[in-house]
């Protein structure tokens, strides 16, 4: 079935700001309440939401084979678990819909009213009720660069990175969307040079810039999923903050992998950009070196030219860019990743959340963490408002953006923003 929606010369009836991340070709899907307080899942062109409920109620998704309140819910689980087919129907309709030469929703004001509604206006959900979380590390700069600066550096890489996909289940209930703030964590660690560990706030909290993607139902327990048909089960991307405090994470890490220095919080970006609107922006990975084992093996452009951005905004507003890379540096592609996660039988359902690992690039300033911008922490950025961080302050805002763009079309994620505050203060 041709992907309609993508056709570059389509323009919409909505009026659409130049270097929007969401022109009539992008046709994101998200969860969001109207100013009426009604729940409802919903697109997004230029500055408008779009409630597909109403939408459904008012037929517009005719002659499509949908339950009756497919899009009057609270997740878009049901919606993704209906697959491919149903995705690229929907959208391609929305694309129709809302194109500047049909007049079917156009001059309809009554529907418009309803249907219609302001970003400033509705408040975003999480899209998707998440049963797992998955994150993993597949960026070899990044790791090479952690790798560096926590182990040994002549030996940064180990073997098996090379060979696999390295990935942890992270925890699934602290996953927030844009605009959530997060508290400081209080954490367990190894003062230097102390043999006993102290308990307090961590004094390293970190960023990390990293995209995730959705996934539909993709196998029963036991059955892998072979690497030429994956891509039938990624729904769509976003944006993805897998925060971090670095000192429990060095403390905890020792005897085994990320725990509290991980699970406290990870934000997302609301809208789910679709697999569909990214295909124009494919692009080829790294040389992988040695060759993958043959299930992991794939030929072609796998990976995405995304660009990927990273601000840190302070209590006076001063924002101060410290961070530019792109996804196409990732080593390991989701399809490689998500071949491998359901490689031992290892059960994928609709919403699950699959996290790239941290995303940087071969340069310093595109490296995706304050962990590898400071060389741990030894050599702080200075900011705008010529205040120095090697890691986080209370009251600063990250912010992330990412968005692919040719032959005149800007595809983008929209901004995934986060303030931490201080340790939570039980009262």
């Amino acid at each position: 079935m041709p992907i309609s929606a993508n056709n570059t010369n389509r323009k919409s009836w909505i009026e659409v700001p130049v270097d929007s991340d969401f022109p009539i070709q992008n046709i994101p899907f998200g969860v969001f309440i109207t100013k009426d307080d009604v729940i409802t899942i919903g697109t997004r062109i230029g500055d408008c939401a779009i409630d597909m409920g109403a939408l459904q109620q008012l037929n517009y998704f005719d002659g499509i084979e949908l339950t009756d309140d497919m899009f009057m819910q609270d997740t878009l689980n049901d919606f993704i678990s209906d697959g491919k087919k149903t995705w690229r129907l929907v959208r391609n309709r929305l694309a129709e819909l809302f194109d500047a030469t049909n007049p079917k929703l156009r001059d309809n004001k009554e529907h418009r009213e309803i249907v219609i509604f302001n970003v400033k206006d509705i408040e975003m959900q999480l899209p998707v009720l998440i049963g797992d979380f998955t994150d993993f590390y597949s960026s070899k700069e990044n790791a090479t660069n952690i790798g560096k600066i926590i182990n040994n550096p002549e030996k940064a890489l180990p073997l098996n990175w090379f060979h696999m996909p390295v990935g942890y289940h992270g925890r699934s209930s602290s996953i927030i969307p844009s605009g959530i703030p997060i508290t400081r964590p209080m954490v367990q660690t190894l003062p230097m040079g102390e043999t006993t560990p102290v308990f307090g706030p961590s004094r390293m909290v970190d960023f990390e810039l990293e995209t995730a993607f959705i996934t539909t139902d993709a196998n029963v327990m036991g059955e892998n999923v072979p690497i030429s048909e994956v891509e039938d089960y990624i729904f769509g991307m976003v944006l993805m903050n897998d925060w971090s405090a670095r000192d429990i994470q060095k403390w905890e890490s020792l005897s085994f992998g990320p725990f509290l220095g991980k699970n406290f919080a990870t934000s997302i970006s609301p809208w789910i950009v679709t697999m569909d609107a990214l295909e124009p922006f494919r692009a080829k990975g790294p040389k992988q070196d040695p060759a993958p084992l043959p299930y992991l093996q794939q030929k072609g452009k796998n990976n995405y030219d995304i660009n990927l951005e990273v601000a840190i905004q302070t209590e006076d507003q001063s924002i101060t860019d410290i961070s530019k890379t792109n996804f196409k540096y990732i080593y390991w592609s989701m399809q490689q990743q998500l071949a491998h996660h359901t490689s031992n039988g290892c059960r994928i359902n609709s919403g699950d959340v699959m996290g790239s690992g941290t995303i940087s690039g071969p340069t310093p300033d595109s490296y995706g963490s304050l962990l590898e911008l400071t060389s741990g922490g030894k050599s702080p950025i200075i900011l705008k408002d010529n205040t120095e961080r090697n890691f986080l302050k209370d009251g600063d805002t990250v912010i992330m953006k990412g968005f692919s763009k040719n032959h005149g079309v800007r595809i983008g994620f929209g901004e995934l923003s986060t303030k931490l505050l201080p340790p939570f203060v039980r009262k």
